[in-house]
């Protein structure tokens, strides 16, 4: 399967803006990390920070292990929606969100010791969580310093250097992660990395969570490659390894349908639509990247209009008044009207969980459409109510 079956998505019907998850997409992604973990021997875990749709909980609890989550709110997510195993890390927690996420987490992660030393009386007397440990591995491969969890000033996790197999006691395992939208390669150095510089903890723990950011279910991705590296680093160790993707669950399987409320000029076309790049897909902004879009060619951000002599480029944007709320620049096939619908590609993940309602600007609906059969159903839209909530 590859991406680009958004092309046979019917938009005329659809509300507009809309997040448009393809079931079959997400299927296809789930039987590759099925087969990852069946063959390398290792459990597979949905990274609620990425994706959260529920509305294909049961496609994703019918092959993954259950979901990770960064708070309270997703490990009630994720143990009432999806099932499974609920592993629940944060760098931050409060006294009060220990029973809950007590109740809903069989893995618990501390950020670092104080972390834990502060809330061990509260684990007493209860049936608590299986206790982790976060390690940094300062093992760096990802280049944006917004997204390297192993950088300079990294808050997440503590060095492993100076800790002893007694320093674990409390804990049956330990959580590392590094890596951000990579390959093999990287993960290959990632995991040689994490077995030299942990070697001498894992006779006092019995499983690590290896986090995620490889992207397993990418068309091309060696897949027998991943596994084999996988069954190899279990053997060595002989641990149960824990892995957690995010995006790879959702790669391919998204795309925002937008609708051109006005086409204007500054020195070259201006398109303005009901999606907004701030509210609704704001990792374009904070990467940033240009979601590639149906009908168009995706040309550079920093393209200076002065330097446009083709009719039929221009650069899309949102409705709200953030003067840098920019998609991306374009080359169309033809140049968008009114009233006509556009699609962007690729925005499953890490999309509709950060959206916002800046400007008072309306949340996407939900739909959820399946490529095999053209079915597409919505089955959540937002209101005014839904923004006023949040203020008052």
């Amino acid at each position: 399967m590859q991406p680009g079956y958004f092309h046979m998505l019917e938009t005329a019907g659809l509300p507009s803006p809309a997040y448009v998850i393809d079931r079959a997409r997400i299927e296809h992604n789930c039987r590759i990390l099925r087969r990852i973990a069946d063959e390398a021997g290792v459990r597979v875990l949905l990274a609620l920070k990425a994706f959260s749709t529920f509305a294909v909980a049961d496609i994703i609890a019918r092959y993954l292990d259950g979901t990770a989550a960064s708070g309270l709110y997703e490990a009630r997510l994720g143990k009432t929606r999806f099932g499974g195993e609920m592993h629940a890390f944060a760098p931050g927690l409060k006294p009060e969100e220990i029973d809950g996420i007590c109740r809903y987490a069989d893995h618990l992660i501390f950020n670092s010791l104080t972390q834990y030393r502060r809330f061990a009386p509260l684990l007493k007397g209860r049936d608590s969580p299986q206790l982790g440990l976060r390690l940094n591995p300062h093992h760096r491969e990802v280049a944006n310093p917004l997204y390297d969890p192993a950088g300079p000033w990294s808050r997440l996790g503590i060095d492993a250097a100076d800790l002893t197999p007694d320093d674990m006691a409390p804990f049956s395992g330990i959580h590392v992660h590094a890596l951000c939208d990579h390959g093999l390669d990287a993960f290959a150095r990632y995991l040689e990395a994490v077995e030299t510089r942990f070697a001498h903890l894992f006779p006092a723990i019995g499983w690590i969570n290896l986090g995620g950011g490889v992207l397993f279910t990418d068309d091309g991705f060696p897949v027998d490659e991943a596994i084999a590296l996988l069954r190899g680093f279990r053997e060595r160790t002989g641990l149960q390894v824990y892995l957690e993707p995010g995006t790879a669950v959702a790669l391919h399987a998204g795309a925002v349908v937008a609708e051109v409320l006005d086409v204007g000029t500054t020195g070259a076309p201006v398109i303005i639509t009901d999606a907004s790049a701030t509210c609704h897909m704001p990792d374009v902004l904070e990467a940033p990247f240009t979601p590639d879009c149906l009908g168009a060619a995706t040309l550079p951000r920093d393209l200076d209009p002065r330097d446009v002599n083709d009719p039929a480029v221009a650069r899309v944007g949102g409705p709200t008044c953030l003067a840098g709320d920019t998609i991306g620049t374009y080359r169309f096939d033809r140049l968008p009207e009114i009233g006509d619908r556009l699609v962007f590609l690729d925005l499953a993940y890490y999309t509709g969980v950060k959206a916002t309602t800046f400007n008072g600007t309306p949340l996407p609906a939900l739909v959820i459409w399946d490529s095999r059969t053209g079915q597409a159903d919505v089955v959540k839209r937002f209101g005014y109510e839904d923004f006023e909530a949040r203020l008052g």
